[in-house]
């Protein structure tokens, strides 16, 4: 099943915000795999400071974004159950193979594909790519836990 989700609905899947919010757009949700989008721009706040002449994104960032889409993954998948994300959390287990191929610059646009690999329970394995014209950029696989909020 394709469908387009705009930042509005994505901030209804994952409690992110800025500056802290990685997806912009998903656009395309099968059983299996998310396809979204990081538009990245010179007016994140990381740019400051890493590298001032010389703007890279950092890798735990696009790392953090394969998450966020992720989570929007799982909550798209409970809302279809009939549930919800409002009383959840999804957590990192592990991260692992994680390679960064290639810079993530100011102007780049990230395409975030998400696989689910195996869920049992509340634990999900994914395997990831975050990839800028077509070239992959980074990709890891990582476990992450569903989890109820605590107050």
């Amino acid at each position: 099943m394709s469908i387009l989700m705009d930042v509005t609905k994505i901030q209804q899947f994952i409690p992110h915000r800025y500056p802290f919010l990685f997806v912009d757009k998903v656009l395309s949700i099968a059983e299996n795999e998310i396809v979204a989008i990081k538009n990245v721009s010179i007016n994140e706040p990381f740019f400051q400071g890493h590298f001032p002449g010389a703007p890279v994104m950092p890798g735990v960032l696009i790392v953090e974004a394969l998450a966020q889409a992720a989570g929007v993954f799982m909550g798209y998948h409970l809302e279809q159950q009939g549930q919800s994300m409002d009383d959840k959390l999804m957590f990192f287990m592990s991260i692992d193979q994680v390679k960064f191929r290639q810079v993530v610059a100011p102007g780049d646009q990230i395409v975030l594909q998400v696989n689910l690999v195996q869920k049992r329970g509340s634990i999900a394995k994914f395997e990831a790519k975050a990839k800028v014209d077509d070239k992959v950029a980074t990709e890891a696989s990582f476990m992450a836990m569903l989890s109820d909020k605590v107050s």
